[in-house]
């Protein structure tokens, strides 16, 4: 218990040292010296730069602390935007054997493996190092005809094979961009204006996920309780079967506009392709053309894979976690009520059964007695 407790203490002194820390008063070995420097406000990074106003050009040290060696990070510029596309970045991590790997690398779609290559400006003295789970950037640039106040972006991300991956696509991640005045030192983020490109693919995916969510994952489930269990009360016909009806036809159409969604995103975001999730995606939407044919098996199926599916989309979208306990509650008080009706079904068709063995009895004895046997 006592270890237990010391852990928990020096994880919270960590974890507090790390969000108080600031880019003042920080001090680089080798007597490297940068008299501006911003604290960004996300991922754990910093800015130092010694701007040249004379030559317009910028020397800048990019700090990311409480970083690790399996994933890469990277600081850029964008000349031409706010957002990711046309983006000039700096990139850098340490490989598995320890060395160092640091280049440029222009940034021309969203589906960028962050390749290296020639940025539109010139960038010299590029180094760059990793030590105490701190991983800096070096460089000058040469801004040539581009003003004192620049699009800034900052980011981190895995590393696979000792060669860079996509990064996350929510929460902090798609905050981590801004405007820099070289001259006042000031920064301002602007993750909402950044790029409306990006924010529209993210209103997208959470369309995507909440038909999705709703057509397959909630209205296909509750069409197939209602035509299981609702027919055995002799009172509910035929209006189970209208209700079952009404939400296959509207959980198929809810269902189809969803998939229409994640397949224009997908022609979107060409190079990142959540493959499982893709593919379950398809391979249900196909069975359900012949779901005449295959009625109960295609039909308990595709429930099956659609709430796999919708669980996989979860991950990918990573929303808040109300709302996959939202799901998971709705989801689960249907499975209780199936269960429950489920019992409840056999025991009225038993209690149904021994009513007709009774009644075929009771006939025959009476045949018996009037001699018509």
């Amino acid at each position: 218990m006592m270890k237990f407790l010391v852990s928990f203490l020096v994880l919270c002194l960590f974890m507090s040292a790390v969000h108080g820390q600031s880019c003042a008063g920080y001090t680089f070995s080798g007597n490297a010296f940068f008299p501006s420097c911003t604290d960004l406000p996300v991922l754990n990074s910093f800015l130092h730069w010694n701007y040249n106003q004379s030559s317009n050009s910028v020397q800048i040290a990019f700090r990311h602390i409480a970083a690790s060696s399996d994933r890469w990070a990277a600081w850029a510029l964008n000349p031409t935007g706010t957002g990711m596309m046309g983006a000039q970045a700096l990139v850098a991590y340490q490989k598995s054997d320890g060395s160092m790997v640091v280049y440029t690398s222009p940034i021309t779609g969203y589906a960028t493996a962050l390749q290296q290559g020639a940025l539109s400006f010139p960038v010299t003295d590029l180094t760059a190092s990793f030590d105490r789970n701190e991983l800096i950037i070096f460089a000058t640039l040469a801004l040539g005809n581009l003003s004192s106040t620049l699009n800034q972006l900052w980011q981190e991300g895995p590393l696979s094979g000792d060669a860079p991956r996509m990064h996350s696509l929510t929460g902090p991640n798609m905050q981590s961009m801004g405007t820099l005045n070289l001259l006042s030192g000031t920064t301002v983020t602007h993750p909402a204006s950044a790029g409306a490109v990006i924010d529209d693919k993210q209103r997208q995916r959470n369309i995507h996920g909440l038909l999705n969510a709703v057509g397959w994952g909630t209205l296909i489930p509750m069409g197939a309780i209602i035509a299981r269990y609702l027919k055995v009360f002799e009172s509910a016909d035929p209006a189970w079967f209208y209700l079952h009806i009404t939400c296959q036809i509207s959980g198929y159409i809810i269902g189809v506009i969803g998939g229409a969604t994640g397949l224009r995103l997908g022609a979107q975001s060409r190079g990142i392709t959540f493959y499982a999730h893709r593919a379950i995606g398809i391979k249900d939407h196909k069975y359900r053309i012949y779901w005449n044919v295959y009625h109960h098996s295609i039909g308990y199926s595709i429930i099956i894979l659609s709430i796999i599916n919708i669980f996989k989309g979860l991950k990918i979208l990573n929303p808040d976690q109300v709302w996959k306990k939202a799901y998971i509650g709705v989801i689960g008080s249907l499975g209780v009520i199936a269960v429950i009706l489920e019992v409840y079904t056999w025991i009225v068709v038993i209690y149904r059964k021994k009513n007709m063995q009774g009644n075929g009895n009771e006939n025959l004895n009476q045949e018996i007695d009037t001699g018509e046997v």
